[in-house]
């Protein structure tokens, strides 16, 4: 059999790839006994791995790339390392691509029930679109143009791959797409009815929320959010984005968000090896070659600052002295920062809340990534009141996040952490890296809420941080100029596979002009 076109290929591969899903849910590549409630969990599950720790989006993928972008972490530097990885390009690509394809043939099963069985499986789609719609996102702010409207479609096209190779969607118009879509689906939230039975069904089918109606609405309005945000700057989008969430930020009632960790959206590990295995990947996929070494700039501002999160977040590495915290800056020669990092006195990241932590959850969308959007929305817009009182809460819920998340672990390698007071955080919240009132300008302001945003983020949400880094250019961060390759510094987006020049040509040669490591995104403005 000749090798098609990957979005063509993705055709409806099995929802239930694991031995203990497969028990649960029948094959949806059989459209004899696959159903929207059966397909709408498969949907979800094959995405799994870039919503929960894995190991391979985080050795694989973040290790050589969101995270060094960031410089969340410190790496011995090397020839050629702001190129992405042909592998982590190539797996993110076709998992997202398998994932969309899940979606199309939800659509499909959905689209040949009768129109009263629509309707009262309406919430489904819903669901799913807003989830599809997050990962759509991030898959954007990775390539920029990529195929959607038309992709996925192999199954629905009845298996013509003659009239199933995509073509490139803009970036622009594939966020005009979600923002459109999601402000409808907010309000027909607000207005479905769900019968019982099919309630009781969408509990047990819904691995996100377990079918909480309103969770589904903080989940999407706190998405769009997340959207409008990243468009704010660009000139086509920043009018709609300041009506779009003043509107959101006006109307708690139509249009709540998530404001406490509580409510965060995450999938939550609530029992091992139920949907879910454990096999230690967090733990390899973070800890594996040393990619858990902490960078400076991120451990000297909660040393210096005495940040209360410190040691939830980080620990001394294994052979520092004393309890030091030691960092090497990431200027320094490659020998040097080996030699470091060998040694094992550098900083690491704390195993026991993060890597080791069974029950660590895969995050979503935060309470704290929302109160530092708000932040930013309500500086642009001048109420200096809400601007500091929403910063100053999302360090609060950050510190809460990693005391919760500390607290659920199943681990002990690492020392307990210090008890957290709240002497402790408003000294922290006056310090002079990090109070809102001495701070003058506007653009003071806001690298304020970039540094926070950054130091919330750090190894846990590796993608959103090197998005919004590239977006904000916050914090400013200095990376070693590597002379011997044609990529430098790093990328302002990611190539295309290159599956795409191979199979999609005709559709790949529109964009090709594009496909280089210097074009910026339409937000990217700064």
């Amino acid at each position: 059999m000749k090798k098609i076109y990957a979005l063509a290929l993705m055709v409806i591969m099995s929802a239930c790839q694991k031995e203990d899903f497969e028990d649960f849910y029948a094959d949806p590549s059989k459209l004899n006994t696959t159903t929207v409630e059966k397909q709408f969990t498969g949907f979800i599950f094959s995405n799994k791995d870039y919503a929960l720790p894995s190991y391979w989006n985080y050795f694989v993928i973040h290790r050589i790339t969101n995270n060094r972008y960031t410089q969340a972490v410190t790496w011995a530097n090397d020839i050629d390392q702001y190129i992405p990885g042909g592998g982590a390009v190539n797996d993110r690509w076709n998992t997202y691509y398998n994932f969309l394809a899940q979606y199309r043939e939800l659509q499909k099963v959905f689209n040949s029930l009768s129109e009263e069985d629509q309707k009262l499986r309406r919430i489904y789609m819903l669901a799913a679109t807003v989830y599809l719609y997050d990962h759509t996102q991030q898959v954007v702010d990775l390539h920029g143009d990529i195929p959607f409207s038309e992709a996925g479609m192999l199954s629905t096209n009845g298996g013509d791959y003659n009239v199933s190779y995509p073509k490139y969607d803009s970036a622009e118009s594939i966020y005009t797409t979600m923002l459109d879509d999601l402000k409808s689906i907010a309000d027909e939230l607000n207005t479905i009815e769900v019968n019982s039975g099919i309630q009781v069904g969408f509990e047990k089918q819904d691995l996100i929320n377990n079918g909480d109606l309103t969770a589904w609405k903080r989940y999407v309005n706190s998405l769009r959010l997340r959207i409008l945000t990243r468009v704010s700057g660009a000139s086509n989008f920043s009018s709609r984005a300041q009506t779009e969430i003043g509107q959101i930020v006006g109307n708690p009632t139509a249009y709540p968000i998530v404001n406490t960790n509580v409510e965060n959206i995450a999938f939550e590990v609530k029992t091992l090896g139920v949907y879910f295995n454990d096999n230690n990947e967090f733990e390899r996929g973070l800890e594996d070659w040393n990619g858990n070494v902490a960078g400076k700039k991120l451990v000297d501002h909660m040393v210096n600052n005495k940040d209360p999160r410190l040691t939830y977040v980080l620990e001394p590495g294994v052979e520092a002295e004393n309890g030091k915290y030691e960092t090497i800056s990431q200027l320094e020669n490659s020998s040097t920062i080996t030699e470091k990092i060998n040694a094992g006195t550098l900083t690491i990241y704390n195993r026991s809340t993060l890597s080791r932590n069974s029950y660590f959850p895969g995050i979503l969308i935060s309470a704290s990534q929302v109160q530092f959007m708000l932040a930013e929305y309500y500086l642009k817009a001048g109420n200096e009141a809400m601007a500091s009182a929403t910063y100053e809460k999302g360090i609060r819920e950050s510190i809460n996040f990693y005391k919760e998340v500390r607290s659920i672990s199943n681990n002990s390698v690492s020392p307990v952490p210090a008890n957290i007071t709240e002497a402790q955080i408003v000294a922290y919240l006056a310090t002079p890296e990090v109070q809102w009132t001495p701070a003058k300008s506007a653009n003071e302001k806001l690298a304020l809420i970039g540094l926070q945003k950054w130091l919330h983020f750090n190894v846990v949400q590796p993608l959103e941080n090197w998005t919004e880094v590239r977006r904000l250019k916050l914090p400013a961060l200095t990376f070693w100029v590597d002379q011997a390759s044609n990529q430098t510094t790093v990328p302002a987006r990611w190539n295309y596979p290159n599956s795409e020049k191979a199979y999609n040509e005709a559709n790949y040669n529109a964009v090709a002009s594009k496909d280089n490591l210097t074009t910026k995104l339409f937000w990217d403005t700064k």
